[in-house]
């Protein structure tokens, strides 16, 4: 998983969920489970 300032780019991708959890925004992809990343 990376952590990133901007998850704008990743949330455009195709299959992307933006989640909330603890106060942290994370980007999950279910159809490229690479595309992991959150925010801070």
């Amino acid at each position: 998983m990376k952590v990133r300032n901007s998850l704008r780019a990743l949330k455009a991708k195709d299959g992307s969920i933006v989640v909330r959890r603890h106060g942290q925004i994370f980007v999950l992809n279910k159809k490229n489970p690479r595309l992991k990343a959150r925010q801070g």
